[in-house]
């Protein structure tokens, strides 16, 4: 079921049919035939768009289900509860595929969302007598500061072109679709087509910017690193709803797309802490020529920092330090950093270090330099991230450690777990999995290597204070 108003040629199929210059030349001849009529005509014509509505509904469809293979029923009333058992019932009795074709209206009985049924498809609070979505908070959401982003891009440069699968208000590009109408492509619900789509667009010279949803991108993962990667094509992905996504529940979770883009050749793959780093990531992103570029980010309210007037571009491949500190160091991809920074604080209070806080903002590449200055100067690092551990970021710091034959500092990596999130908050079930900042503290406090590190530290102070005895 589509969100967005059906597009392509199967939701014009039956349209194309009834629009046959015949068939409308014998409708046209039969209608001014039954307006001689003064008495019988307006009844003959009210039977005739009965009979027109029947077979556009049942004739067409039918033709076309039964010559797959299936028994068709239908179209019914899918309103009528009475009817739909009947049928239920009825069809019980066939052997062999059957396809029930049911109608019914989106948002049936409530004014409001019968007229605005993509806004109505998920909605939080609204006011009941108006229909008018009540905003749980005047900070913009990720999703908005993407589109006016988008379209601020847009109107500097014209190669810049918009790609979404049948979700153009939830990845914030209704307003892009408006003001750029024919740089604005909607391909259905078909994900590998809008990344193959897109490939072409770039081949093409155009900027595409594909918005989609993190776990709807796991469809056209194939076409991800063969039109795209592959090619080393410069197409730009807005993964919108990474990481836990609340009330969707785990078929909307977005948690395994660090895993499964991290391992892609020639993919640069981003994660912004805030809004304003999103704008520059966007910026930078489609600065960048040498390959694909995937930029992940939240559903829901961002965090409400001031947004600038300008643009900088970043340097690909490199964190930011957002606390200076020694002994522990938190690794925080994105949103998580907000987190890190209260554990940092929470560490200091009640354990007595002080941590270092770092923004990792490349996941691909990761930044060599930094994690080469951790491991020769911190017993103990901490990944924080809003996806599965397997093959995540924290896993990346594993490998590239072992890989480099680095003396391996301690390294705790807080995130997912290997099992399907169930709906629920999402600040809840962030804590429920570990990823609070008294749960990180924990994490802290039971560390082996910090025990043996201020132990060392103790023998080498007593080792100084001995040589200073005796050189007195």
């Amino acid at each position: 079921m589509s969100i967005s108003p059906n597009v392509g040629a199967m939701a014009h199929y039956l349209t194309n049919l009834i629009s046959n210059p015949m068939y409308n030349r014998i409708k046209s001849e039969i209608w001014d035939f039954t307006g001689r009529f003064d008495k019988m005509g307006p009844r003959i014509r009210r039977a005739a768009k009965s009979m027109e509505a029947t077979l556009k509904g049942f004739v067409v469809p039918g033709v076309l289900f039964e010559r797959m293979g299936f028994r068709y029923f239908g179209p019914i009333d899918g309103h009528n509860i009475s009817a739909l058992i009947n049928v239920l019932s009825e069809m019980r009795r066939f052997n062999g595929p059957l396809l029930l074709h049911v109608l019914t209206k989106k948002g049936r009985g409530y004014v409001p969302a019968e007229n605005n049924a993509p806004v109505f498809h998920g909605l939080g609070k609204f006011d009941i007598e108006t229909g008018r979505a009540i905003k749980s908070s005047p900070i913009p959401s990720w999703t908005e500061v993407f589109g006016q982003t988008l379209c601020r891009q847009a109107e500097r440069d014209d190669k810049i072109v918009a790609i979404t699968a049948a979700m153009a208000l939830g990845t914030g590009l209704t307003k892009f679709s408006e003001r750029f109408p024919q740089r604005f492509f909607d391909v259905g619900i078909a994900e590998g087509h809008a990344v193959t789509f897109a490939a072409g667009m770039a081949q093409q010279g155009y900027r595409p910017v594909v918005a989609i949803y993190s776990s709807f991108l796991q469809r056209g993962y194939d076409h991800v690193i063969h039109d795209v990667a592959l090619q080393r094509l410069p197409v730009v992905f807005a993964i919108d709803r990474a990481g836990l996504v609340g009330d969707d529940g785990p078929t909307h979770h977005g948690v395994f797309d660090l895993a499964y883009l991290r391992s892609i050749p020639n993919l640069v793959v981003m994660s912004p802490k805030d809004e304003e780093e999103l704008r520059h990531m966007l910026f930078t992103a489609l600065q960048y020529r040498e390959g694909p570029v995937a930029i992940r980010y939240p559903r829901g309210h961002a965090m409400g920092v001031p947004l600038s007037d300008s643009f900088t571009a970043l340097t690909i491949g490199e964190s930011e330090v957002m606390r200076s500190g020694e002994q522990v160091a938190l690794l925080a991809v994105g949103p998580m950093l907000r987190r890190a920074l209260s554990a940092a604080d929470l560490i200091h209070q009640q354990l007595g270090y002080d941590p270092e806080v770092i923004n990792v903002r490349f996941i691909k590449p990761v930044d060599k330099k930094m994690l080469d200055r951790l491991a020769e100067t911190f017993p103990l690092i901490i990944t924080l991230e809003e996806g599965v551990l397997k093959g995540g970021f924290g896993s990346e710091v594993l490998e590239y450690f072992a890989d480099e034959k680095h003396h391996v500092p301690e390294i705790i990596r807080c995130g997912l777990p290997d099992a399907f999130i169930p709906q629920g908050d999402r600040e809840q079930l962030l804590d429920g999995v570990g990823l609070s900042p008294e749960a990180i503290c924990q994490a802290v406090a039971r560390s082996v290597s910090l025990g043996a590190h201020r132990k060392t530290t103790r023998i080498k102070d007593l080792f100084r204070m001995h040589r200073r005895k005796k050189s007195a």
